[in-house]
């Protein structure tokens, strides 16, 4: 999708990144959950995806920046505007951003089941690391626990120096 804008979520944002994640999600966070990571997590970071045609806002990702590690907490992009590179632009932005103030290793969870998330974090360089054994609560599925390590500017893993 050529036309989009990828800006850091703010206060407005809010409603409509929470209608997003019911849309996406089984399990879907509250509002007062996205408003507390928006605005009172220092350690958070929000994305979003908006068309700016219409203002609509069609993606989000977060992470959480704990030390050198970057926990990517959700990636949602609308039903209508899947299989459009929107999330890929949504992960690729927020692994940029989150490099360039010193994430070194990346970590997420997803569901087992989730072969389109799967394929996505695969082309970062996430390599499975493990099951949580029942980590959703709506059906008790298993989590794939997933590591990349950041890359340097030239696709080149980083490295310490």
């Amino acid at each position: 999708m050529s036309e989009m804008i990828i800006r850091q979520a703010r206060e407005s944002d809010i409603d409509e990144i929470t209608r997003l994640d019911q849309l996406c999600f089984s399990a879907p966070w509250s509002r007062e959950s996205f408003r507390q990571e928006i605005l009172e997590n220092g350690l958070a970071l929000y994305l979003v995806a908006e068309l700016p045609q219409s203002g609509e806002l069609v993606g989000y990702a977060g992470i959480w920046a704990i030390l050198d590690e970057g926990h990517i907490t959700n990636v949602a992009v609308h039903p209508e505007y899947r299989r459009r590179h929107i999330g890929e632009a949504l992960v690729k932005v927020l692994m940029e951003e989150a490099s360039a103030s010193g994430i070194r290793l990346f970590t997420l969870e997803a569901r087992i089941s989730n072969e389109p998330a799967l394929r996505l974090y695969r082309k970062f360089g996430f390599r499975e690391a493990g099951i949580r054994k029942g980590y959703y609560e709506d059906n008790n599925e298993d989590a794939l626990i997933m590591w990349a390590e950041a890359t340097a500017p030239d696709g080149a893993e980083a490295s310490e120096k």
